[in-house]
């Protein structure tokens, strides 16, 4: 814990948690336009003394960095597998497990993009536990973790009040971040 306050200090980010340590949570995460942000966000979260997993694409978990991001809570993702639903395996794991916190970047993408995908939603929805929305602000240097979300099961309108939340802030890359 102290290593990653460290490591933020010195690169002059501050970070904010306000939202409770929930036993259970998605942390949805935005702006996601670069790779710094999977550091900066896994020493933001490890900064406040808190753990959470991660989804990625299944060719990052490759040999040699597949065990390590194993060993750090990732989860691989195969975005082309249509024999499961990543949906009810994340419901199902929820449903099993005493603790567990997944981070989900909405945006699926560093690219721009519009279309931001609904998954953590339902995830949420259907496993009862709460969206805490944590972002990246690269032009303040800050991190914040500061709202608890409910889906009310209208994922558009869900999607449209995330995304006007998530406007304020500034990626890494701005032209990538799109909440249009």
């Amino acid at each position: 814990m102290w290593f990653s306050k460290l490591i933020l200090r010195i690169l002059g980010w501050k970070v904010t948690v306000t939202v409770p340590d929930y036993p259970k949570c998605i942390i949805c995460v935005a702006p996601h336009t670069s790779n710094l942000d999977f550091i900066f966000g896994k020493l933001a979260y490890m900064s406040v003394g808190r753990q959470a997993g991660f989804l990625m694409k299944e060719s990052w978990f490759k040999w040699p960095l597949g065990y390590f991001f194993r060993s750090i809570g990732g989860v691989p993702v195969a975005r082309k597998n249509k024999k499961f639903s990543l949906v009810d395996v994340l419901v199902e794991k929820f449903k099993n497990t005493d603790k567990l916190a997944i981070a989900i970047t909405p945006e699926g993408t560093r690219s721009r993009t519009s279309k931001w995908h609904t998954g953590f939603l339902e995830i949420s929805r259907q496993a009862g536990v709460p969206i805490c929305l944590g972002a990246f602000d690269f032009k303040t240097k800050n991190i914040y973790i500061e709202k608890t979300f409910t889906p009310t099961g209208d994922n558009d309108k869900d999607i449209k009040e995330i995304k006007s939340y998530y406007s304020q802030f500034t990626g890494c890359h701005p032209e990538n971040f799109c909440t249009d």
